[in-house]
């Protein structure tokens, strides 16, 4: 057996995610680290069994974009706004904090400025599938604890959203070139915002209402929207996983939305099993004894000061203690937009392999 082949390939990645999956249940871990520890395992720098990553990094590549489409399906525009106030002001608090936070530590084991900076940017988010995870269904849509924890975690993913934007364009070189690139960019996202509500209303919809008996042709005319906004944010300068993202807000309020999102999920876990294991698998263990001090510090910092600040900003909001610590461990961990910013970083030949690690 050709073992180059993608068959293969997809063999050892999916069987052995399979088990790494088991253990990580098993030892109540997130499945994401199985995944990322798989890469770490059978990548080129591990056992090598699998070593040609480009082809299933773009593949992977179409996870995050499904991800960012149902993050969008999710994000209900009344959810957000009950706790607007409150909500933006400890998330814009809590990011500049720990944004300062990683960049001091990483500043001082001797990082370059934009290391250090694109580190803090990945401190600055907390997990939306975890955080969700961690409220029971009926405290997550019923009480006060879950609507502000809800719109903590899309302003957030906001956020994440606009550092994305950033990083995509500060690759274009020059800081003159960097502002016109997001100049343009801040300008071409209400043009593809407002022409993807046009095609929702007009197209979209009236389709749907028609052949909503059709299952199947809902299922390819969801991947069809979220795959050709996602080129058309590309075309704009914006990032394909923008123009998801955008294809699902703008379909979020109609009936069938929540119907899109179950259907889609597991092809999304498909193609994120496979990101998630180019990702482990682009770890050069040979430098981990230079970025292990740094790594066991910003982690601590991350499972200990998160719950902290955000006790002290809820407090701040006239929010009591014991909701405070409640939704600050609930939020005391990185998301997965930390990856996906490391990823990107990357890729655009920003920070160092070093920092990436």
């Amino acid at each position: 057996m050709e073992l180059s082949s993608v068959t293969f390939s997809f063999f050892l990645i999916f069987t052995g995610a399979a088990i790494f999956a088991s253990v990580a249940l098993y030892t109540r871990q997130p499945l994401i680290i199985a995944y990322i520890a798989l890469g770490v395992c059978i990548g080129p720098y591990g056992l090598s069994l699998v070593t040609d990553l480009n082809l299933l990094s773009d593949i992977g590549h179409i996870g995050i974009i499904f991800l960012l489409f149902l993050l969008g399906l999710d994000m209900q525009p009344q959810a957000l706004w009950a706790t607007l106030r409150k909500s933006t002001v400890v998330a814009m608090f809590s990011s500049a904090i720990f944004l300062g936070t990683g960049f001091a530590v990483a500043s001082l084991f001797g990082y370059t400025t934009m290391d250090s900076l694109i580190v803090g940017a990945a401190m600055m988010f907390s997990s939306t599938i975890i955080g969700i995870k961690l409220l029971p269904t009926t405290v997550l849509h019923h009480r006060h604890i879950g609507e502000l924890m809800i719109g903590l975690l899309l302003l957030q993913d906001l956020l994440a959203i606009i550092v994305l934007m950033i990083l995509l364009n500060a690759s274009s070189g020059s800081s003159d070139m960097m502002g016109k690139g997001l100049a343009l960019s801040l300008l071409s996202l209400p043009l593809l915002a407002g022409g993807a509500l046009l095609i929702v209303r007009y197209v979209l919809l009236p389709l749907i209402t028609r052949f909503d008996h059709f299952h199947e042709y809902i299922f390819l005319l969801a991947i069809g929207w979220c795959l050709g906004l996602a080129e058309a944010a590309n075309a704009l300068g914006l990032s394909e996983e923008i123009g998801a993202f955008i294809a699902g807000i703008t379909i979020a309020t109609s009936p069938i939305s929540q119907y899109i999102a179950v259907n889609l999920k597991p092809l999304r876990d498909f193609f994120l099993i496979l990101f998630f294991f180019s990702v482990g698998a682009q770890f050069n263990l040979a430098v981990l004894n230079q970025v292990l001090a740094p790594t066991l510090i910003l982690a601590a910092l991350v499972l200990g000061l998160k719950p902290v600040v955000y006790r002290f900003l809820l407090k701040g909001v006239s929010e009591n203690r014991t909701l405070g610590w409640n939704l600050g461990f609930r939020l005391g961990q990185a998301s997965e937009f930390s990856l996906l910013i490391a990823y990107v970083a990357v890729a655009s030949s920003l920070i160092s392999e070093r920092a990436s690690l």
